[in-house]
């Protein structure tokens, strides 16, 4: 009894100790995962769980998302996870999201999942139509997609129609223009060969690059209203605080960027901003909820720190991560030139196959044709062997019968007619004698000639035979030619070299690698300098081309204020776009938005 107990007492003592758990669903752009988290985990608990697992470093960009009742809320890193307003009904669901966005795509991202991660949220963004994106560039966009997806353009494998089931353009834009989908693929894969080389990594960095420059890359917007009650829109950024009109959100009205702030808070619904000039007015606008006031808060705190962080030196962590990117950049650069000359040199083999192949059949083409014209020689010469008989035999034949005429003429003349009649008729038989003789001879004459013409051909045709003997014989014992040893070209002295042992890969660096690779950097901005108005001139061009298949009625209000922003030549980056409306007084700005 008293060990019943005992044991009953140890099970419960042991159900004690084993923490409660509950399940959480993380979805990511391309993923899903589900963990078991302890009912005192916190929201940073879980977030350091998720990044480990993606083995993300640059966490600072991210979040964890959910929603409340139609409104986008972020998870609490000091708060317990269950204390959020989220739905206790297992798994609770969250979205690992990119929550702010780098001024710079490829200076501040350094790992490579956290730029996929970025590319995937971004490109979705953009087919949902939460980015605008003109036409032109959205066909650009997407031949980096395709480069990123598929890698290089080959022809023979890449053939039309292996587009047909991929989302690479906003409805918007399909809808836009009379366009057939075969249309719109053959001018994406037309960029798309042109990004040969470009590994996926770098295709997606490429996108970036291009998509940070639009207008409505990394805003929130949120609806607010001025002290005069004007409807306007505010835009959360990496850059600062921008004020739009709800008709146009491409263009801000006004901007305050983050270095010209120095508080932001609010009471209720309504937000108060302090500039960093103490002698400038606070300004306020009013939100429609206290929790989009408390999302606006944490957007502004997060965007603020980072403009500020990214203006000072880089911490040890960020460099540590930016050296071993720069080597990672560096193996994988190696790498893909040991590829690349691998690449060549088996073409260089497969090109040299073909050739002997090529020479193969064409040796053997004359080798047939050789016995061909052998075996028509050899008919030749014997139907001119058997025409030299024929002929010889006549020759004979008629120097018998001229000499039959010969005897048979002196006969006559032996016995020639006594009277004269009979010697008149008898000379004319002489004389008709002596014509025939002269035929015959002049016929024996000939054919003799024909004879010797007929032994000539003859020894022609056998002459002939003997040379197409000959090349015959050299055709089929001419030598092979030996199989390629391609010797791979000598790495340069400056190069880390690879070691390939076994299943081991061993990399070593030399002192010269990482000036050798800022020098290459320095000289890719450079060409990315040049190219840039390449690409402008081929955007420009597709838009020319394409704007006859336009349909003016199926204009949404962001394509007529983009063209309108065009047609003024405001063709600016989004950077300079800001700047130009940061010229103004701080004063000045605030009283604008007060008189809004």
């Amino acid at each position: 009894m008293a060990g019943a107990i005992a044991s009953r007492m140890s099970f419960s003592s042991l159900k004690r100790k084993q923490p409660k758990t509950f399940t959480v669903r993380i979805v990511t752009m391309d993923a899903e995962m589900e963990f078991n988290c302890e009912m005192k985990w916190k929201g940073k608990d879980l977030f350091d769980l998720v990044c480990r697992t993606l083995g993300l470093r640059e966490t600072w960009f991210f979040g964890l998302q959910y929603t409340i009742k139609d409104t986008v809320a972020w998870l609490k890193m000091d708060k317990k996870v269950l204390d959020h307003d989220v739905s206790k009904e297992e798994p609770v669901t969250f979205h690992f999201l990119a929550k702010f966005y780098p001024e710079n795509a490829e200076e501040e991202l350094v790992q490579e999942i956290t730029q996929h991660l970025f590319f995937l949220q971004v490109k979705k963004q953009i087919l949902d139509e939460k980015i605008y994106c003109p036409p032109e560039a959205s066909v650009l966009l997407a031949s980096y997609a395709v480069q990123a997806k598929y890698g290089d353009y080959d022809p023979s494998v890449h053939k039309r129609g292996f587009l047909a089931q991929e989302e690479l353009l906003p409805k918007r834009v399909i809808n836009l223009y009379q366009m057939t989908p075969e249309m719109w693929e053959e001018r994406i894969t037309a960029w798309y060969a042109e990004h040969r080389g470009r590994a996926r990594d770098e295709a997606e960095m490429e996108y970036l690059k291009i998509a940070q420059d639009l207008e409505m890359y990394g805003v929130n917007y949120f609806a607010i209203r001025n002290k005069k009650g004007t409807e306007l829109l505010l835009g959360v950024d990496a850059l600062g605080l921008h004020i739009y009109d709800p008709e146009n959100r491409l263009t801000p009205k006004i901007s305050f960027p983050w270095n010209e702030i120095r508080n932001i808070s609010y009471s209720d619904k309504e937000f108060t901003i302090k500039p960093l000039d103490k002698k400038i007015d606070v300004f306020k606008f009013n939100s429609s909820k206290l929790r989009v006031n408390k999302l606006i808060l944490q957007l502004c705190i997060g965007n603020h720190d980072l403009f500020m962080r990214r203006r000072k030196a880089d911490s040890l962590e960020v460099q540590q991560m930016k050296a071993q990117a720069r080597e990672e950049k560096a193996r994988k650069q190696m790498e893909r030139q040991r590829l690349a000359r691998e690449k060549q040199m088996r073409e260089e083999a497969e090109r040299t196959r073909d050739e002997l192949e090529r020479r193969l059949l064409q040796m053997k083409e004359e080798a047939t044709m050789a016995n061909e014209a052998l075996m028509r020689s050899e008919e030749t010469a014997d139907l001119l062997a058997e025409k030299a008989q024929i002929t010889e035999e006549e020759a004979k034949l008629l120097a018998q019968k001229a000499a039959e005429a010969e005897q048979e003429m002196q006969r006559i003349k032996a016995t020639a007619i006594r009277t004269e009649e009979e010697k008149r008729l008898m000379e004319q038989k002489v004389l008709e004698a002596e014509v025939l003789a002269l035929k015959m001879a002049e016929e024996s004459e000939r054919r003799a000639k024909e004879a010797d013409q007929l032994k000539q051909d003859l020894q022609e045709a056998r002459e002939a035979e003997r040379r197409a003997k000959q090349k015959l014989l050299e055709i089929t014992t001419k030598p092979t030619y030996p199989p390629m040893n391609p010797i791979p070209a000598p790495l340069p002295p400056d190069i880390p070299s690879f070691n390939l042992i076994g299943d081991s890969l061993s990399f070593d660096f030399k002192d010269t690698d990482m000036k050798r690779l800022s020098m290459e950097i320095e000289k890719e901005k450079v060409e990315y300098m040049e190219k840039s108005k390449h690409l402008q001139e081929q955007l420009n061009e597709l838009k020319t081309e394409i704007e006859a298949l336009k349909l003016k009625e199926r204009e949404t209000a962001l394509d007529i204020l983009h063209n309108e922003n065009s047609d003024r030549g405001g063709t600016s980056s989004k950077h300079n776009t800001i700047k130009k409306l940061t010229l103004q007084s701080a004063k000045s700005r605030v009283a604008f938005f007060e008189e809004l």
